[in-house]
């Protein structure tokens, strides 16, 4: 048995931790590159933490999921502001943006000399500088994760800047941030997590510590529709908060699967949410390994692995994997979860799209190899 487990430096949980932040960066740097979302006025308190503790801080938004354009405006601000510490405080895409401008900070170059796929692939070399990651939504785990996703509009697709230095130095997850999430942002994200504890559950490259992660974020993640009902729900929240962060622990050291293979390229091709695509696509992929694993290896350590998730999931000590996938489907429908043809998606996208989802590094992770037609088929279910 041979396996690595890597994550954030430090990860900071629970309610209020947010008021740690500021003596925290003290002790890294005194200046600051805030980066927030849309709404620059969420991080209000936060400047001010900073300020008080004699950091100075200077805001940069990023309103959308980032690109090529605006990771370089960032890090030309953060240079001009003479930035020796990096926060991003937002979604998976703010936290994301923090990454890699951190690591730019420090390496020099152009952006592209680093990205895979489209760029030169270079390896980062010197350590970035001091990053604080803050997620406000609870989904993607982005804040110990060790790559950032960048949409690069140019080339139709979203691909990743990696790398072991690019781990946060801090992660502070406090779900009273999840609190003001509006209902379609807390499914959408809700279900990006449980998606991603489930890839990395049944992936062949799952470790016996991403294992147990999983198993205890997937009960968590089983708060979803509650923290939808209610978004006053602290205790839902909670569990929402621990599920993302073990997603993102698990998927950096276990894979994922078919589903983020899909979500990926659909991405770049389509804009749309992240978790919204993911949720589409989940029961059928799950549906899809499933058939398959019976067929060709119906005594497979996987299949066993899925038979568990829909006892989790469930809460029934007899289910079976066709039980979770069942669970998943009406879960699905009753946050709401738009068919990929609502989001964008049309049949005549179906072979491009399958071959760059055949391509990528997420579907490597996935429990057993789906055919051409299998993937098409996935597709015309969620379509």
């Amino acid at each position: 048995m041979t396996f690595e487990f890597a994550t954030a430096a430090r990860i900071i949980f629970g309610r209020g931790t947010i008021g740690q932040t500021a003596p925290l960066v003290a002790e890294m740097g005194n200046k600051a590159l805030v980066i927030t979302g849309q709404n620059k006025a969420r991080s209000g308190p936060l400047v001010a933490q900073l300020e008080a503790t004699g950091v100075r801080s200077f805001l940069f938004s990023v309103p959308k999921e980032p690109t090529v354009d605006i990771i370089r405006e960032g890090v030309e601000q953060a240079t001009s502001a003479g930035a020796d510490v990096v926060i991003g405080m937002g979604g998976g895409s703010v936290v994301d943006a923090g990454k890699a401008i951190a690591a730019l900070l420090t390496n020099g170059g152009d952006l592209m000399d680093y990205l895979e796929v489209i760029g030169e692939g270079r390896a980062i070399s010197r350590t970035p500088a001091p990053y604080v990651a803050i997620p406000t939504t609870a989904g993607t785990g982005a804040e110990v994760t060790k790559n950032a996703v960048i949409e690069s509009p140019a080339h139709g697709v979203k691909v990743s800047m990696r790398s072991p230095l690019m781990f946060p130095r801090v992660a502070i997850v406090d779900p009273e941030l999840t609190l003001s999430l509006p209902q379609r942002m807390t499914a959408f994200t809700g279900l990006d997590a449980l998606t991603q504890l489930i890839e990395a559950f049944v992936s062949h490259k799952a470790t016996p510590l991403t294992d147990g992660i999983c198993r205890e974020g997937l009960k968590r993640a089983t708060s979803v529709k509650k923290a939808w009902e209610n978004n006053t729900d602290v205790a839902s929240r909670e569990d929402m908060s621990v599920a993302s962060l073990f997603s993102g622990l698990a998927l950096a050291n276990g894979g994922l699967g078919a589903v983020h293979g899909f979500a990926g390229p659909f991405g770049g091709m389509v804009h749309a949410p992240h978790g919204a695509v993911c949720a589409a696509l989940l029961p059928h992929v799950m549906e899809a390994n499933i058939r398959a694993l019976k067929k060709t290896a119906p005594d497979s350590a996987n299949l066993a692995r899925y038979d568990e998730v829909a006892r989790i999931l469930t809460g029934d000590v007899k289910a079976a994997a066709d039980d979770g996938v069942g669970w998943v489907k009406i879960l699905c429908k009753d946050l709401d979860v738009p068919p990929l043809s609502a989001l964008g998606l049309t049949t005549q996208e179906f072979p491009q799209l399958i071959q760059k989802a055949k391509n990528a590094s997420s579907m490597k992770g996935n429990p057993v190899s789906l055919s051409e037609g299998e993937l098409t088929t996935i597709l015309e279910k969620a379509l």
